[in-house]
């Protein structure tokens, strides 16, 4: 089979070539673009049995000028960028990189609890700016109410790190679930109790603004919300506006509403994003996945995925 990888993903070619060894043992043709170019994806699969690639688009006009394609293997967890009808009715098998960034995102989202009660941002911009002992006292979030939306993978994870640092766990989830030490409750409960609510569900029609002004109103005005899933699911301007007028009384967030797809190289957030004037935040460049383990996950999983469909 020809296997394609569209992109490096963020390895040398000649890290992914020695990943491959195994496939190319059994036979398969390896062939590796060291740079990520959407307008040539056409060109670039050509005769691919298997592409491989992250987050560029791929929906009919893709896949009608690559008639040879079985199989695509997408580094990623998400899969909205992909016409998932099509490859179906085609016969197209798609497999994502399930999990491989649970351990990163769960981690930072107590990272940015742990910030935005700590002023971490702000204690550091005081020491350079040689601000002697002027510090600003934070909190901790033992003892605290964190409330988990959504208990995939990523928000189990954060539930379990969260009670190891002696919090109590709430959770709202989709459908029943049991989780020891974590208190399934509805949504306006766990937003009228938590401390710290933390999102961690998918963006789809029924989740787009899952959190908005009446939302906001119904938390604590010492609570702060993290978001480390999709822009979409918070309202921007209401969010911006209760950070504002103190009715939450912070917010960290590492994705954001209309944020361009990593691949353009853009900034995450456009210059007049209101958030980037509200007080009490931390707005990170949508760094959740980034760390060395998960990319080393990624590559491993990919690698799987295409080995069980290329040698079976």
């Amino acid at each position: 089979m020809k296997i394609v990888f569209l992109e490096p993903l963020g390895f040398s070619v000649e890290s992914i070539e020695k990943a491959c060894d195994n496939l190319k043992r059994h036979g398969h043709d390896i062939v590796i673009f060291s740079d990520k170019s959407p307008e040539l994806n056409v060109e670039r699969a050509e005769g691919a049995d298997i592409v491989v690639q992250t987050d560029m688009p791929m929906g009919k006009d893709f896949f009608d000028s690559c008639p040879t394609l079985k199989m695509l293997a997408i580094a990623i967890v998400g899969l909205d960028h992909v016409d998932l009808d099509y490859c179906e009715k085609h016969g197209v098998i798609v497999k994502n990189a399930a999990g491989y960034s649970t351990e990163a995102v769960a981690e930072l989202a107590i990272g940015m609890m742990i910030g935005l009660y700590r002023h971490i941002v702000e204690n550091d911009d005081i020491t350079r700016r040689c601000g002697g002992n002027a510090i600003l006292p934070g909190r901790e979030i033992g003892g605290k109410k964190v409330g988990i939306i959504g208990l995939g993978a990523i928000g189990r994870r954060t539930a379990e790190l969260a009670r190891a640092f002696g919090c109590d766990v709430l959770a709202w989830n989709r459908k029943p679930i049991d989780i020891e030490g974590v208190t399934l409750v509805d949504k306006e409960t766990l937003l009228k109790e938590s401390d710290i609510v933390s999102l961690h569900i998918a963006l789809n029609e029924e989740t787009r603004n899952f959190i908005s002004a009446k939302e906001l109103a119904m938390m604590k005005k010492s609570a702060v919300i993290i978001n480390t899933a999709r822009g979409g699911l918070v309202n921007t301007d209401d969010l911006a506006e209760a950070l504002k007028t103190k009715k939450i009384a912070g917010a960290a967030l590492d994705v954001y509403d209309g944020e361009p797809p990593l691949y353009y190289g853009l900034p995450p957030i456009a210059k007049d994003n209101p958030l980037l004037s509200a007080p009490n935040t931390i707005l990170l460049p949508h760094i959740g996945f980034g760390t060395v383990e998960a990319k080393e996950l990624r590559l491993k999983l990919v690698i799987e995925n295409i080995e069980k469909f290329a040698n079976n």
